[in-house]
């Protein structure tokens, strides 16, 4: 592990592998070592260069303070690539590092080559979805409760809230004795994403990217995901999207020989 200071802040990183740098943004309650089932293939071709956000471990943030938000992670992860010796580079994002990736390329499009959004967190406006209603969406209102359990000490009460609602009744249980405790080790950071006030994405800001752009998915994840990548990807000028087939949100966990697959092949033709 390595740090860089960014914005007053040590980011901590993974780095491995030779080769175009491609820097990972991890998703909500994740950090540098969600990418660890891909790392291996995609190192073989590429400085891979996983981040940790402000406030996700190796940190251990106790909640409180305003510092963790869209706005800042997106300004840190900017801020580490101008620092990197290696620029323009590929960005890749899932989920919530998805959100950030894209508000990345959308404001700093010299620092970036390529653009990989693995179903990126968010909610659409008016202009992209016709039921748009102000206020918190249903999957935020159930973070949120999530959040609430986490603060009051009911860790893994929290989690099992938050995973059963991703991914469905049982997946908590379910999931391994690693994966959990990798999410207990974020489990405060939750509580600093259901107070931050991130955008929804709209058609313009759609339109705005002009860096080649690849969406990814899984085909059997639910909910409002799969809504926002495709409806993100029908205005991106010429972005591609691929599907990997029995696969839910955390795809590159499932699937991460296909995954690996569909990245190479993206980085590789572009």
């Amino acid at each position: 592990m390595q740090t860089l200071h960014v914005n007053g802040y040590d980011m901590a990183y993974l780095e491995v592998g030779e080769g175009p740098p491609l820097v990972c943004v991890h998703g909500s309650l994740c950090d540098f070592r969600i990418w660890s089932a891909v790392l291996g293939p995609l190192s073989r071709r590429h400085r891979v260069i996983a981040v940790s956000l402000r406030h996700f471990f190796p940190e251990h943030w106790d909640g409180v303070g305003d510092t963790y938000s869209i706005a800042q992670h997106v300004d840190d992860v900017t801020a580490f690539i101008e620092k990197l010796d290696a620029r323009p580079v590929d960005l890749m994002g899932h989920s919530r590092g998805g959100h950030i990736a894209f508000r990345v390329a959308q404001r700093r499009p010299d620092l970036l080559h390529r653009l990989i959004l693995a179903e990126p967190g968010g909610e659409l406006d008016a202009s992209l979805d016709p039921a748009f209603k102000p206020g918190p969406s249903p999957l935020a209102a159930r973070f949120a409760v999530s959040a609430e359990k986490i603060a009051a000490g009911d860790i893994d009460g929290g989690l099992a809230y938050f995973m059963d609602t991703l991914e469905g009744p049982g997946a908590w249980n379910r999931l391994p004795a690693t994966p959990k405790q990798l999410l207990r080790d974020n489990a405060m950071t939750l509580i600093g994403q259901v107070r931050d006030e991130r955008p929804p994405f709209s058609r313009a800001d759609a339109e705005a990217i002009r860096t080649r752009t690849l969406f990814i998915g899984g085909a059997n994840t639910k909910g409002a995901l799969p809504q926002v990548l495709h409806a993100l990807a029908a205005h991106v000028k010429g972005s591609r999207t691929a599907v990997i087939p029995g696969a839910t949100h955390p795809m590159f966990e499932q699937a991460p020989q296909k995954y690996c697959e569909i990245v190479l092949e993206f980085l590789a033709a572009s």
